[in-house]
């Protein structure tokens, strides 16, 4: 069966909107390849811009596309499904959180579903996304899958049970980082420099240090950090407070709340 649209998208919210910016800037797909409904005319006023096809018709969304990206929130899907249950489609690509792919498989019994999890970062390019693709058996399906991330993300390939692993590490790890990076911000003000400047250091080390993770495969974490260190001198300290209030225990339980959370989620 021919299809007027590589990719329909359900939803023009904020993540559905970064992923349809990076397919058209990296040539993935022309915006005409692509059709987005939302029950938002303005945000879909907004992507109509990109020169992308929009509807508020869910169920020929569904039958004019080969792929279907689902990019509703958990709660409204079983309204979308109820929707377009009797259209045709056999590809889907869900970024919901905590939505397992039994869900959209209890409607599309014979359907090819894609799990993701993408993380907020996406929006400018800079994300890290985790993916199931097992059910696509097809190559060149699963590759489409991938470019429609990799513009936007660094993608991981994982199966369906690692997902709730990937939402604590990456899903939720930004607000992680902006924690952390809140508190060096707060120190930097309390010993008398001016915020914009201690959230201009912060900012810019924390984005630094990242590059220098990425750009040294070779070097493990522990040697990068005692390259920074010397004995006697001013990190050391730092480093030493950490470990003594045991920094890693915290970090695995914050992490755990987060994983047992995602797993409640799924159950609901």
């Amino acid at each position: 069966m021919n299809k007027k649209y590589k990719l329909g998208v359900i939803g023009a919210g904020f993540m559905a909107t970064a992923i349809i910016s990076g397919v058209i800037s990296s040539n993935v797909l022309d915006a005409n390849e692509i059709v987005v409904s939302d029950l938002n005319a303005e945000a879909l006023e907004k992507l109509a811009k990109k020169g992308v096809c929009t509807t508020q018709d869910n169920f020929e969304l569904v039958n004019s596309s080969e792929f279907v990206l689902f990019a509703v929130k958990p709660q409204s899907l079983n309204a979308v499904l109820d929707a377009i249950k009797t259209a045709k489609c056999e590809k889907f690509i869900s970024i919901m959180a905590g939505v397992k792919k039994d869900k959209i498989k209890s409607v599309f019994g014979d359907s090819c579903v894609a799990r993701c999890m993408p993380n907020t970062p996406c929006a400018i390019g800079c994300g890290a996304i985790g993916i199931d693709c097992t059910d696509f058996k097809d190559e060149k399906d699963i590759i489409f899958v991938e470019n429609l991330f990799k513009s936007i993300a660094e993608v991981v390939f994982l199966p369906e049970e690692k997902m709730n692993a990937v939402t604590g590490i990456s899903g939720s790890s930004p607000a992680y980082f902006y924690l952390f990076l809140k508190g060096i911000i707060e120190a930097g003000v309390k010993y008398g420099i001016e915020f914009e400047d201690a959230r201009k250091l912060a900012t810019a080390t924390m984005i630094g240090a990242g590059k220098m993770v990425l750009n040294n495969p070779d070097k493990t974490l522990d040697e990068l950090i005692n390259a920074v260190c010397s004995k006697g001198g001013t990190t050391i300290e730092a480093i030493k407070t950490y470990e003594e209030l045991d920094l890693s225990s915290i970090t695995d339980k914050a992490i755990s709340a987060c994983i047992k959370r995602a797993s409640e989620l799924e159950k609901l």
